[in-house]
């Protein structure tokens, strides 16, 4: 959260130490919970979503967008481990966050994993993240041939589930999901921090208790069956509070699948990770994630032991390294681009089940009639279909107004190539999904 964190240097805390570690204890006011809560509640109850097995919406994204966004380990596919997905928190990229910690502990265990990045760096619409989260739960899971798991730290440990509320596919290819920090029902602190009084970030409108990506997220049931969460908190989480124990915004509840939630605290009660400890170098955290790789079901903090306990740090990480990492990650957050709006931002209609029907799948074959004026006009025009190279469109010497292009049932891009009476060569792309409907590419 971006506007949270100057908020609380403003001074809604103080900065202490307790066991080596830096950490941030906030005084918060149960009232203030308490009210929060119920209005997030009734507020949600008033509304109408989506039921949770409609039908999965198209994705709106460029299918190139969110390509370049997933970055894999080497040898990806030729492991019998399930490859395991890392989701960064808000204001940070995959690599930023877990290049010097969770890729190379994964990789030294032979477990394959890929990082998805969000478009600036995670500051904007969650929405539009949890389409990249889709994306990548597919294509992990079609590369690897059997069901991936999770990992995210911060709005990382929350956008995944958005995926799996709204697009019911992904629920059959993923095993694990484990959260750390994740504020599943928003945080007090962004409450405070997008009051009105000032513009704030999207993201972290949506992070508010009471905001509509809130009360969507948890529409209907908080979790699937066949699927394992591990929801990792700590009390001293400076970002994502109330905090204090499993009834708090971390925890999951119901829905059918298994559920741990846990604090670090439960585990190790001298542990004093703050935010980004805790889901960047704290061991606790690390060993709850490789136990529940391990083993069926989600994490049990039992089998974890006091192992942990003794431990400065989670393998992956160098410790002479270490300090300017942290330090980094830190500033790559505070300096991450971000708009600013002065309300959250409008719920996308798939959410409601409000979305205009959605035509019937296209014949086989159909012919889509393209108007060429906007593209610049057409003394030349070369229409081909995906990446293949076949011309099913060209004509030469006359100006044309449209074209009509056959195109199979399935989603694909049409690359449609213009020149111009003044000879400028102009290519544009355009994406037709299911029932011949052009989306963004």
């Amino acid at each position: 959260m971006g506007c949270s964190v100057h908020w609380l240097r403003a001074g809604a805390g103080f900065v202490g130490r307790r066991g080596g570690r830096y950490f941030v204890a906030i005084v918060v006011a149960l009232a203030a919970v308490v009210s929060a809560a119920g209005a997030a509640s009734s507020s949600a109850a008033a509304r109408t979503f989506a039921p949770v097995d409609r039908p999965a919406p198209p994705l709106d994204v460029a299918a190139a967008k969110l390509a370049a966004s997933l970055q894999c380990s080497p040898g990806f596919g030729r492991s019998t481990r399930a490859p395991v997905l890392l989701v960064p928190g808000t204001g940070i990229t995959a690599t930023q966050e877990f290049s010097w910690n969770y890729e190379p502990a994964l990789s030294h265990l032979g477990i394959p994993w890929c990082g998805v990045t969000f478009p600036d760096s995670g500051n904007d619409d969650m929405q539009v993240n949890g389409e990249y989260v889709v994306n990548a739960i597919r294509t992990m899971y079609a590369r690897a041939g059997h069901r991936i798991a999770i990992y995210g730290h911060s709005q990382g440990g929350m956008v995944p589930r958005w995926a799996l509320r709204f697009w019911p596919d992904t629920r059959a290819m993923v095993d694990d999901v484990v959260g750390a920090a994740g504020p599943n029902h928003g945080t007090i602190i962004a409450d405070a921090a997008c009051n009105g009084t000032r513009p704030c970030q999207p993201s972290d409108w949506q992070s508010k208790t009471t905001s509509n990506f809130i009360a969507a997220l948890n529409s209907g049931q908080e979790t699937f069956p066949g699927i394992s969460y591990t929801e990792i908190y700590s009390h001293y989480d400076e970002e994502v509070q109330p905090n204090q124990n499993s009834s708090g915004t971390s925890s999951l509840h119901g829905g059918g699948g298994q559920i741990t939630n846990v604090a670090v605290q439960d585990v190790c009660p001298d542990d004093t990770s703050e935010h980004l400890a805790l889901g960047s170098y704290d061991p606790v955290t690390w060993a709850l994630l490789l136990d529940a790789l391990n083993h069926p079901g989600p994490a049990v903090p039992a089998r974890v032991g006091l192992t942990p306990c003794t431990e400065q740090f989670m393998p992956g990480v160098d410790p002479a390294t270490f300090p300017m990492n942290a330090f980094d990650a830190a500033v790559d957050v505070e300096t991450s681009p971000a708009q600013s709006l002065t309300a959250e931002g409008p719920l996308a209609c798939y959410t409601t089940a409000s979305c205009a029907a959605v035509a019937p799948a296209c014949p086989r074959v159909r012919a889509v009639r393209i108007a060429l004026r906007a593209m610049g006009g057409g003394r030349i025009v070369a229409v081909t279909v995906g990446r293949g190279r076949t011309i099913v469109a060209r004509a030469h010497g006359r100006a044309l107004r449209s074209v009509s292009v056959r195109i199979p049932e399935h989603a694909v891009t049409l690359r449609i190539v213009t020149v111009n009476y003044r000879g400028v060569r102009r290519t544009t792309l355009r994406r037709y999904g299911p029932g011949c409907r052009p989306t963004r590419a």
